[in-house]
């Protein structure tokens, strides 16, 4: 019965948030009755289409159900930027008012722009979200680093949500340039997939292509215990990636030692007490004489433990960057940093946009990115 009310209230939300969007825009773009119509037969389909992005991942696969997986994340995309401009419309009518400036005209003209700016951002969106992630390229200082170590590169992906909209050949792309940027490592920071592995096997076989000296390493997400974490480790285990669950292995370069270390997911233990996030744990057994400790650890908010457990540097991913506007703005709400390279007492943490998207195909403000990681001299 909980499952059924959620589901009630959301499609009653779905209901009178459209019909706000109607109500607010259309009585001011002075249509007529087959515009109307036309307008809400529109938002009468988008509040049935948006549910279906929702569940898109489990979704029964159907002679139609892949394509009216993209028409409902579409629709999610969409309806979310008509959502926010309405709103902010409203804000700018009301200060208008207030200041004496409330024209028909700008009712009109205001009204006009907003579908107008909803399908502009989704546009843009959509192919800043399918297009492949770029590089990008991150220097970490760290204090006393050998000579040995000076450059020490990991390429980092996270966060590509194999999925619905996300299949083989995204991936395959992502795959041919990581391994082209010739890195010493690879990191694979969680949020792999959304579905299970007798859905998405099939999409996730480039991950076998990865190819570094040191070895492709892979840590869970939230999103993997979505999924079936269980099955999806030794699916990742089988194309040859090192899942790190609260372990860590030793590298070498020129009698120098460096550690990379991996915990699960922050909310691990909630879908499997054994998987515990534990970044002590993680580092436990490890040499006295490593120069440098590294932890691949899915959400930025592992980083006050990571600090605490003596590491130099963590990558995460989990925010998306926020993905599209204005979702960056509610990131700090849950996670200590959006994007970026920030500090946590001696921790360096970085935290990746992400290589993919969740939902709609939608990035606007946030974008998609391939992370190559080097390790300077502080």
């Amino acid at each position: 019965m909980s499952a059924r009310r959620n589901l009630f209230v959301i499609l009653a939300l779905l209901v009178l948030l459209h019909l706000y969007i109607g109500l607010r825009l259309m009585p001011d773009l002075g249509l007529g009755w087959i515009g109307m119509l036309a307008g809400s037969a529109s938002l009468a389909l988008s509040t049935l289409l948006v549910p279906v992005g929702l569940l898109s991942s489990s979704l029964r696969r159907r002679r139609w159900s892949e394509q009216l997986a993209w028409l409902g994340l579409l629709a999610m995309g969409l309806f979310s930027s008509l959502l926010v401009v309405t709103f902010l419309r409203d804000l700018v009518l009301l200060l208008a008012t207030v200041g004496g400036f409330g024209t028909d005209a700008l009712h009109y003209y205001s009204a006009l722009a907003v579908p107008l700016l909803a399908l502009a951002v989704t546009a843009i969106g959509f192919v800043n979200a399918r297009r492949v992630a770029r590089v990008v390229r991150v220097e970490v200082p760290i204090d006393g680093l050998p000579q040995a170590l000076h450059g020490y590169s990991i390429a980092q992906i996270s966060d590509i949500h194999v999925g619905p909209t996300i299949k083989r050949p995204y991936l395959n792309a992502i795959v041919n340039r990581v391994n082209a940027l010739g890195a010493d490592a690879i990191a694979v920071t969680g949020d792999l997939v959304d579905g299970s592995v007798g859905r998405l096997a099939l999409h996730t076989q480039p991950l076998a292509r990865l190819s570094a000296p040191d070895g492709a390493f892979f840590v869970t997400g939230n999103h993997e215990y979505y999924s079936g974490a269980e099955e999806w480790i030794v699916e990742l285990r089988r194309l040859g990636l090192t899942v790190l669950l609260n372990q860590h292995v030793v590298r070498q370069r020129g009698g120098a030692a460096l550690m990379i270390a991996g915990v699960a997911d922050y909310s691990a233990h909630h879908f499997n007490p054994a998987h515990r996030s534990d970044p002590q744990q993680a580092a436990a057994g490890a040499p006295r004489d490593l120069a440098v400790k590294i932890l691949l650890a899915h959400q930025p908010r592992s980083a006050t433990a990571a600090a605490e457990a003596g590491f130099d540097l963590q990558l995460s991913g989990h925010t998306h960057g926020g993905q599209f506007f204005p979702w960056n703005l509610f990131v700090p709400l849950q996670q200590p940093f959006v994007a970026g390279l920030h500090r946590v007492r001696r921790l360096w943490v970085y935290t990746s946009r992400g290589t993919g998207y969740w939902g709609p195909p939608k990035r606007f403000g946030a974008p998609s990115e391939i992370t190559l990681v080097r390790l300077v001299p502080a």
